[in-house]
């Protein structure tokens, strides 16, 4: 009947809006999305920073790309990238109260694990258990998921890995990865790197060259880099990039942006 008809597009436009299916992690909606995940992812791409990480022969670099929202705020002091223990770091995009939030879960299951087994956790098992703590808020209707994606570098006996994990749950090992707000342009062109050669020196400059690519001058406000590696030149310790190969990478990057304009 035409009543039956209309009751079944209202639903339909419902289900795709989210209308109705949107109130709790623990409700599929009738085409089977969990509108809060996609609130959540939504909030990491439209969070206005960008993070990347670079996986490379001799370690990984993971940077951040950061709008300063005020010109009294004090450069630096806003953080994005975090260390977690000696040989792992993570760079965050997205909620910064619940990027603390993983941060601080990532720090102590780094601590229990050194605890337990009288070494450094591996970099996919830290990964792996800060995946099932941010999928365990997507399964329970009183939690919300975290409104944040994190990219995790670690260098121990098995090598320099790169891997991310993002407000689903779902967590991956990669070559170089993007979250953020302009991850989909970030990605196109670590695509053009040679993983098979690059080095951590050199991804500081290709990084921070990227970082400027998915920069919108007109649209956003001045923003600033900070970077982060641990590598053999770093002892295969968690440390900031040395400023002033910070500063030589920012000044390349500029440069070459200037020049493509």
């Amino acid at each position: 009947t035409r009543d039956r008809r209309r009751r079944a597009a209202a639903a339909c436009a419902m289900s795709s809006i989210g209308t109705g299916y949107d109130q709790s992690t623990s409700t599929y909606s009738p085409d089977g999305r969990v509108f809060q995940i996609e609130y959540a992812v939504k909030a990491v791409d439209t969070s206005g920073t960008t993070a990347i990480g670079i996986k490379c022969v001799d370690g990984v670099v993971l940077g951040v790309e950061k709008s300063l929202v005020s010109k009294m705020m004090v450069a630096g002091t806003h953080r994005r990238v975090f260390h977690l223990d000696e040989h792992a770091g993570m760079a965050v995009s997205g909620v910064m109260a619940d990027a603390r939030n993983v941060m601080n879960r990532g720090r102590a299951e780094a601590r229990a694990y050194r605890s337990t087994y009288g070494e450094p956790i591996r970099g996919d098992v830290l990964a792996s258990r800060l995946a099932g703590y941010m999928h365990l808020h997507t399964v329970y209707w009183w939690l919300r998921p975290f409104g944040t994606a994190v990219l995790i570098g670690s260098y121990g006996e098995e090598g320099p890995q790169l891997h991310d994990v993002d407000p689903s749950g779902l967590t991956y090992r990669h070559f170089a990865s993007a979250v953020g707000k302009g991850k989909t342009a970030a990605k196109s062109q670590l695509e053009k790197l040679n993983f098979t050669t690059i080095t951590c020196r050199e991804a500081v400059m290709e990084l921070a060259k990227i970082m400027y690519f998915v920069h919108d001058d007109i649209k956003e406000k001045q923003f600033e880099i900070e970077m982060s590696w641990v590598c053999d030149e770093s002892g295969r310790k968690h440390t900031l990039v040395p400023a002033d190969l910070k500063e030589q990478a920012e000044a390349a990057a500029k440069a070459a942006k200037e020049a493509d304009e």
